[in-house]
């Protein structure tokens, strides 16, 4: 069992102000200090995305997506900078309903974001896509308005279902699974969306605490009906929890506050 005092007091004792806020905002609801959104919206271009680095000028859609995560961790998917930046990503889908970074941007790109790569360009649709759906579900929790950007989610979930393989496998990296699924799932692609998931749950004792924990922090998100794969990950994640209430981050120690507050967001 997920010990959750314990994590809360690990981010106490070792976050920086964005991450306190973050902690608040989960705990209780509490919005952030205007100054911290202000820090997260000043590196925004005015088209509406952000580039990848602090000192570029050419938005990403990674970054972006990022940016959107961070938001959502503070308060939710409201307010002109969201709007903007939801509005560049549907302008950033391409004809045939996917999103790639500008050609620009392959110097710097990591490789789940490299212009032109096909593996890259299903984790991103699958991420774009991700977010413009919680974006609709945060505004409209019941379905009872129609979609802002309707047209441009069903064309990335059907190009993304139409790359699924016939064992539930996708050709990309593992985090556009459960990106996919959430996407899959808010277009009513329920059979495709189940197939990633039953994927996911077989692949859940190899991953990570990291993954685990973003897995289950992004399919909390949505509702997805049974949530046996949402239970399953917070025993994994109970199981992974160190003795200081903190996970491991992939990416080095600096980042397991980050990770333990996205373990927080799974298990509220």
């Amino acid at each position: 069992m997920v010990d959750i005092d314990a994590a809360i007091g690990y981010v106490v004792a070792h976050g920086d102000p964005v991450e306190r806020a973050r902690l608040s905002f989960l705990r209780t609801g509490a919005p952030p200090p205007p100054h911290i959104i202000e820090r997260i919206a000043a590196g925004q271009t005015a088209s509406g995305g952000w580039p990848a680095s602090g000192d570029g000028t050419v938005p990403s859609v990674d970054a972006t997506c990022f940016r959107l995560s961070e938001l959502d961790d503070l308060g939710g998917l409201h307010g002109a900078e969201v709007e903007r930046a939801l509005g560049w990503l549907a302008g950033a889908q391409r004809e045939d309903g996917s999103w790639q970074e500008d050609p620009s941007l392959a110097d710097e790109a990591p490789e789940w974001a490299m212009p032109g790569d096909p593996e890259a360009t299903l984790y991103l649709t699958s991420v774009a896509g991700f977010w413009l759906t919680v974006a609709e579900v945060e505004k409209h929790p019941h379905f009872e308005a129609p979609a802002r950007h309707a047209s441009t989610l069903t064309a990335a979930a059907q190009f993304a279902s139409s790359l699924i393989r016939p064992d539930g496998t996708w050709p990309s990296f593992l985090a556009a699974g459960w990106h996919l699924a959430g996407l899959l799932h808010g277009e009513q692609f329920f059979y495709e969306s189940a197939r990633v998931q039953l994927v996911l749950g077989d692949r859940l004792g190899d991953m990570s605490a990291a993954d685990v924990a973003a897995m289950a922090a992004a399919l909390r998100r949505l509702n997805l009906g049974d949530d046996w794969l949402l239970r399953s990950a917070r025993k994994r994640l109970g199981e992974t929890q160190r003795t200081d209430g903190g996970w491991d981050s992939d990416e080095g120690p600096i980042f397991d506050v980050n990770t333990t507050l996205i373990a927080i967001r799974a298990c509220r």
